[in-house]
């Protein structure tokens, strides 16, 4: 029984689609840490200066306990406090953005690069049967009579 078990888990794990869904899996992790990187350090800065030196990744709203104030959200996730950080939200819908564009530009080059090898592919297929005028059955091209409704062509 586990030797049969074996066989097919093994069969299922080198099935192509398998191991592209795991390369696939493994390169859009990869990819996660550049994007974060390139929201958190790159484009949040400049527009958190420009909005007046907001750093958008310590921006929160404290719910409790609201007698207390704290300088950072660090020292509020320290100390306890039950905070919303709408400013990690703000940074995730930007990092999603960002993802959901370079997957949209890469699937559009792979379907312009297949539309175009599809039209090199195509070959017209020269025509080998014809359809009678008189039955509409499907007949040989160069029949002069055809063969259901015996009809002179």
């Amino acid at each position: 029984m586990f030797k049969n078990l074996s066989k097919e888990l093994k069969e299922f794990i080198l099935r192509g689609n398998v191991l592209d869904m795991a390369v696939g899996i493994i390169i859009g992790a990869s990819f996660k840490s550049i994007v974060d990187s390139l929201v958190n350090d790159i484009i949040m800065p400049p527009i958190g200066m420009i909005l007046g030196k907001v750093d958008f990744s310590n921006l929160y709203w404290q719910v409790a306990p609201l007698d207390v104030t704290y300088p950072s959200l660090e020292a509020a996730k320290t100390a306890g406090a039950v905070t919303v950080n709408y400013g990690a939200f703000i940074n995730n819908v930007i990092s999603f953005l960002i993802v959901a564009c370079a997957v949209f530009a890469l699937i559009k080059a792979i379907n312009t690069l297949k539309n175009k090898v599809c039209k090199e592919e195509v070959i017209e297929v020269e025509a080998t049967t014809k359809e009678c005028p008189f039955c509409c059955s499907t007949i040989a091209i160069n029949a002069k009579k055809c063969p259901n409704c015996t009809s002179e062509l």
